[in-house]
């Protein structure tokens, strides 16, 4: 084999200078500049699925990608890519910038060409051409607006993650892992002012029955139109949250014992009228409730107040169900 001739050689030096001076970072840059980096830059392969970088390796280069594709990586490498790259991107600028460590894995989506700039060409492109200067700042501000969607993607995940950590999903209702933390420290801060306050625990009279006769999907309905009653007829001061199963708690700030009463009675009548009367084999509506009361005291914890409504429901059950006791 032949060394490729003079004339062949110029005309890839050329070629490869215009594809260098056509990439984001150098459009503009002088030539002799451009000149002087292809003479120092140095070429890397990375095959598909390959980590070029990581917050776990110190970087001292900047990439650019001449062909090919690389995914960003902002949790783990398994995590959903952030970003993709493309060729003309650039990749490693802000470890060397900020002096830090990657803060991310870069890793190759498919077969890479990469041309390698060390920290110190870097640098003196920075100190030495405004051109450059230019196109390393709007590389940098456009990673600060993907990184600020992200940030805003990853507060509104959290947001929802939240959400869905204290919301039962089938009757968008506060969960018992919101009822144990909210309730306890309403209960507390009634008790330090002295507010009254009383407590409800309420289920569905033979939920299971129902569930068995009509199937878990009528049972999931018949759930759900006890939260709505819930949440139109008891006040929007009112604390409602489901217990679990057909279980259902409420606070009532501010409430006696008579007024407690009256709107458990108006809530029980409401989810009593409010269902289908078609599946009641007797032409009664198939789903009741059952509620029981307890008023707050000051030596009451979360646990005992909720024992004392439970044992109010319990006589409502005793005592035929479909009613309020206290």
């Amino acid at each position: 084999m032949t060394d490729n001739s003079p004339t062949d050689q110029v005309a890839s030096t050329q070629s490869e200078a215009a594809l260098f001076a056509g990439l984001r970072m150098f459009r503009g840059v002088e030539e002799y500049l451009v000149a002087s980096c292809l003479a120092r830059t140095t070429r890397r392969d990375i095959g598909e699925g390959e980590t070029l970088l990581s917050p776990e390796i110190p970087n001292q280069f900047v990439y650019l990608i001449l062909s090919g594709q690389m995914r960003v990586h902002l949790e783990s490498p398994d995590s959903q890519a952030f970003l993709t790259l493309e060729a003309g991107d650039c990749a490693g600028e802000m470890s060397i910038i900020e002096e830090k460590d990657p803060s991310a894995w870069v890793i190759a989506e498919s077969e890479c060409h990469l041309m390698v700039l060390d920290k110190k060409m870097l640098w003196e492109l920075i100190e030495t051409s405004h051109a450059f200067s230019r196109n390393i700042l709007r590389v940098l501000s456009s990673r600060l607006r993907n990184d600020n969607q992200a940030i805003a993607g990853s507060s509104d995940m959290i947001r929802e993650y939240q959400r869905n950590a204290v919301t039962d999903a089938l009757t968008e209702l506060h969960n018992r892992h919101w009822m144990e933390d909210m309730f306890r420290r309403r209960l507390t801060r009634m008790q330090d002012d002295g507010v009254q306050a009383t407590f409800m625990m309420l289920d569905v009279d033979y939920f299971k029955n129902f569930n068995d006769q009509h199937g878990h999907l009528a049972g999931d309905h018949a759930l759900c139109h006890v939260a709505s009653a819930l949440r139109e007829h008891f006040r929007p001061s009112d604390m409602i949250a489901r217990y679990g199963g057909d279980e259902f708690a409420v606070l009532l700030p501010e409430t006696d014992m008579e007024e407690a009463f009256s709107i458990a009675e108006r809530v029980r009548k409401a989810v009593h009228e409010s269902l289908d009367t078609d599946a009641g084999s007797d032409g009664k509506p198939p789903i009741t409730i059952s509620v029981g009361i307890a008023c707050m005291k000051a030596a009451h914890t979360l646990e005992s107040l909720l024992n004392d409504a439970d044992s109010a429901l319990y006589r409502a059950k005793l005592q035929g169900r479909d009613r309020v006791c206290s």
